[in-house]
């Protein structure tokens, strides 16, 4: 069992996750740009940006400098998609052991090569062993110790077996697997489709719209991570349909959050610009279309995500295009 752990990002899921860390008996460091926030966790035991109601226990501790993260036995990368190229790089400049696990938690991907962030990693890290942990893992919950479930993927059965003994308390639970690939892309996707359920609830349009989008993101889910060389059985776990639904539906979701403003009547830039943290859905509604188009795979939800996002159409609009399309069986 290790002793010491580091955090790439000092936002509301790294601070989450560094509270299950410690509760494991872990002693965390956190990185963060933000001096303010380093102060506040360091002489306050709190994060009062991102998870103001929460006491953070001494076994947390945050710095703004890398080489004091850099050494650690496992280090989480739990930066924003758009920056992550920019961290990596960073933490490979002040040295990393071989021996360090890199654990991705971050749920997006890379705007300049368009790779999965397992990729990034690998690509930087190609010495270091790796997994990624995914699923519905809400901040806010995490944070209060409330029950959660999530998923490890690794392609190394005793990186699995290390990261899964890590995140074994009496309220997380994890499985694992060897399909990184489904396990990332259902990540990325998810957040897509909680911009448009939330879309729906800001236009008003009841239950039965948005368990229909739910469940066709599915489907869009599966036919571009099989297509990528997921296995169709992930996206009926943890990390595919869990993480779908939770982001979809619940208050805490910051992409479903956007969605909202947009379907009445915001603003892109004017719901942005009202959110203190990162809604990935948002950028990588953009990366997520160009690598369907890539593919050939027929995306539809995704589509009109990316025409409301970056070509100004209007939710409604969007909705009646996707309601108006050409009859198909429900399988194709």
């Amino acid at each position: 069992m290790i002793k010491e752990a580091a955090v790439l990002g000092a936002g509301s899921w790294g601070t989450g996750l560094s509270i299950a860390l410690a509760d494991r008996g872990i002693d965390v460091i956190l990185y963060g740009n933000e001096a303010a926030v380093a102060d506040d966790i360091n002489l306050q035991h709190r994060n009062s940006k991102y998870l103001p109601e929460i006491e953070l226990s001494d076994r947390i501790t945050c710095s703004t400098e890398m080489k004091e993260v850099s050494g650690k036995p496992l280090i989480l990368v739990v930066v924003p998609s758009q920056v992550a190229g920019i961290v990596l790089s960073q933490l490979k400049e002040a040295g990393v052991p071989e021996s360090t696990v890199i654990l991705n938690c971050t749920k997006g991907i890379d705007p300049k090569e368009g790779k999965l962030m397992h990729e990034l990693i690998a690509e930087m890290f190609p010495d270091n062993p790796m997994a990624v942990l995914s699923g519905p893992s809400h901040a806010e919950e995490v944070a209060n110790k409330m029950a959660t479930l999530a998923t490890i993927g690794t392609s190394d059965p005793e990186v699995g077996a290390m990261v899964q003994d890590v995140f074994t308390l009496p309220w997380f639970r994890t499985y694992t697997t060897d399909d990184v690939i489904g396990i990332e892309i259902g990540g990325v996707l998810k957040n897509i489709f909680a911009i448009a359920a939330g879309a729906i609830d800001g236009l008003g349009l009841g239950d039965n719209a948005k368990a229909a989008m739910v469940t066709r993101g599915l489907a869009e889910m599966t036919r571009l991570g099989t297509a990528m060389g997921a296995r169709e059985s992930t996206f009926r776990g943890l990390s595919g349909v869990g993480d779908l639904i939770v982001t979809c539906y619940s208050e805490h979701s910051r992409n479903n959050r956007v969605g909202r403003m947009l379907g009445s009547g915001m603003t892109l830039e004017a719901a942005i610009a009202a959110m203190n943290q990162v809604a990935e859905g948002v950028p990588n509604a953009k990366n997520a279309y160009h690598l369907a188009k890539k593919l050939g795979v027929r995306t539809p939800i995704i589509d009109q995500a990316y025409a409301v996002l970056y070509e100004e159409k209007p939710t409604s609009e969007a909705l009646r295009e996707l309601l108006n399309r050409d009859p198909r069986s429900e399988i194709d």
